[in-house]
This record gives C-alpha cells, structure tokens and sequence, in this order.
C-alpha cells in the first residue's frame, strides 16, 4: 500500500508544473530575456493556447509574442524598458517590443514607455479593445 501511495504521491507532484503550464502566473514578476524566449518559442511550436493573467511585469509581457496568447479582462500588464539590471538597453527594449503587436509597439514608443525602467500599466481589458489581442474564454 506504500508504495502505491508513494507512486501516486510522485505522481501529483511531478504534475504540478503541467498545471502552471499555459499560465502567465509563474513568471508574473518578470526576469532574464534567456527564461522567457525558450517559452515563447516552445508556446509558438507547439500551438498551445497561452494566457495572460493576474498581474505581468516586464519580460512577462514577452508572452504577447505567442500566437496563441489570449488576455484575461482582470489581467494588468506592466511595461518598462528592457536592460541589465537598472540599465537601459535599445537592444533590451527592442527585444522585448518585437514580441508586441504593431498597434501596441505604437503605443509603447509614443508614450516612452521604453525609455526607462519605471512601470506603466495597460490593463487586460484595453489590451483587448485597443490593441486587439484575443480574450480568454
């Protein structure tokens, strides 16, 4: 019964990252462009859905590259220019634009929203009416 009980046990556990898969959730606070595009590329490969929810700072907006993203309405996304660490690159912002739609990208530059690292916020839903990405059902 032990080890029944053990397999199982192993079972459940090494299926929780399946259950975080498709989810903006784990990578929420953002971080390094390197843990992103292998997500963004697996996610394009595949074709699997992937949605944007709960809060999504930084490198997480990355995820928009995906095209098959969809946006949940609560959603709030937060931009700020791309970098090492406090500093500002061209190449970190243009990396992390070129995963945005033309519409976005627009927006983001005429704002200044690239020009340094302090967080501006576009919620899910103005994603969605303004910029056209496609809503979570």
């Amino acid at each position: 019964m032990r080890v029944f009980v053990g397999v199982v046990t192993l079972s459940l556990l090494t299926s929780v990252p399946a259950l975080a898969a498709g989810s903006s959730l784990p990578y929420s606070h953002g971080g390094m462009f390197v843990n992103f595009d292998p997500i963004v590329q697996q996610y394009n490969q595949s074709g699997e859905q992937f949605r944007i929810e709960g809060d999504c700072r930084s490198a997480c907006t990355m995820f928009l590259g995906i095209r098959n993203v969809c946006i949940v309405r609560s959603a709030r996304l937060m931009f700020h220019a791309g970098g090492f660490g406090r500093n500002v690159t061209a190449w970190g912002s243009n990396h992390m634009m070129n995963t945005y739609n033309a519409k976005l990208r627009a927006y983001v530059v005429a704002n200044h929203f690239m020009e340094t690292k302090t967080f501006h916020t576009i919620s899910g839903r103005d994603m969605i009416t303004k910029f056209g990405y496609r809503e979570c059902k």
